[in-house]
């Protein structure tokens, strides 16, 4: 079999062989940096002893890899799936039956965020080249060191599946790994509702209720016209732009040309919607004054400190980055009163979701 593949008969070949196949590795390489949706450049497979690539903008149609994305019993071995998973599900339909060798590494004991060349580094005592990885996947033709960067970024997946599932079941830690896996393959469509944009903001919560629904209301205007315009958030309206919008809350154009970080391009073409947009909001001409960052009770705080001392230590007893049991987020919902969701639920419950509990 060729090493890579870019004729429609011979990939819908290649999917009818991966289908008789109990798992398969999978990797892509996209470009966004000019785009709102990512595009898909290359796809690689490995499956038995093969592994191939698969040159997606050569092919007029991935649909052939639907049956085998969404068979269950078919297991893919990816590693940092998310983004994977993303660029993938808009032309291959959603993937079941995953399996992230990043997860499970996290759970054996490695780096939360271990790299796949590192995994393989460790657990199988291989060095990948790295000369590719800032490389133009959407430029024609691939050279040989591309594609043989491209196959070692699949080559070594289902070995690594193999080690990690020995480990994970030797520390009695499959079941934790299963539920994260779970959870991954219920994730669905990782498309962005535009109306919920705005919860990628930082410090939202912490303005006045008018304020907030301007950020809300900004924030979906800019994902609908990113998303029609297929153009990066950030060229249609930066976020610091749109956070000293809302804090300043100009009224015309004079007002909006000093935004901070907004390009004269973006208030040239766009202001008079912006504005539109705010006008729609109807904030009442005065608002509160912004508010100051309240310094955390001293209470608050030492509570914080007690969470996040005992995450560590239960890290400790487990081997285990502590980040993985409990965020700081986590810790400090639970010090503001949640008792749901993070450490509270699944494996993580009986783990180290009691004794925070406890422990307030």
């Amino acid at each position: 079999m060729s090493a890579i593949i870019s004729d429609q008969n011979a990939f819908a070949q290649l999917c009818r062989e991966l289908a008789q196949h109990s798992a398969f590795g999978l990797d892509t390489e996209f470009m966004r940096e000019r785009t709102y949706f990512a595009q898909l450049c290359l796809l690689q497979l490995s499956f038995g002893d093969q592994a191939v690539c698969i040159d997606t903008l050569a092919l007029t149609d991935l649909s052939p890899l639907r049956p085998a994305m969404a068979a269950p019993a078919i297991g893919k071995v990816l590693h940092a799936a998310r983004q994977d998973l993303e660029v993938l599900a808009p032309a291959t339909g959603p993937l079941v039956g995953l399996f992230d060798t990043q997860v499970a590494a996290a759970l054996i004991g490695l780096s939360a965020q271990v790299g796949y060349g590192e995994l393989v580094k460790q657990l199988l005592g291989a060095s990948l080249h790295k000369a590719e990885t800032r490389t133009d996947w959407s430029r024609r033709p691939l050279s040989a060191a591309q594609i043989a960067y491209a196959l070692d970024d699949v080559r070594y997946l289902q070995p690594l599946r193999d080690r990690l599932t020995e480990r994970l079941q030797q520390l009695g830690r499959w079941s934790w790994f299963e539920e994260e896996m779970a959870q991954l393959d219920a994730a669905g469509s990782f498309t962005v509702d535009p109306d919920e944009s705005w919860r990628r903001l930082k410090g939202i919560a912490e303005l006045d209720p008018a304020r907030q629904g301007l950020a809300r209301a900004l924030s979906a205007w800019r994902e609908r016209r990113a998303i029609s315009s297929d153009r990066p958030r950030s060229w249609i309206l930066p976020d610091a732009a749109l956070r000293d919008m809302v804090l300043r809350v100009p009224r015309n154009m004079t007002e909006l040309a000093l935004t901070a970080e907004l390009a004269d391009g973006i208030r040239v073409n766009s202001g008079a919607e912006m504005l539109a947009v705010i006008e729609a909001a109807r904030l009442p001409r005065t608002l509160p004054p912004l508010p100051r960052r309240a310094r955390p009770e001293a209470a608050e705080t030492e509570l914080l400190r007690k969470l996040s001392q005992l995450t560590q230590q239960t890290g400790r007893e487990l081997g285990i980055a502590p980040e993985i049991l409990a965020t700081r987020r986590d810790m400090q919902r639970l010090v503001n009163g949640a008792r749901d969701g993070g450490p509270l639920t699944g494996w993580r419950r009986a783990v180290i979701g009691e004794r925070l509990l406890q422990a307030l």
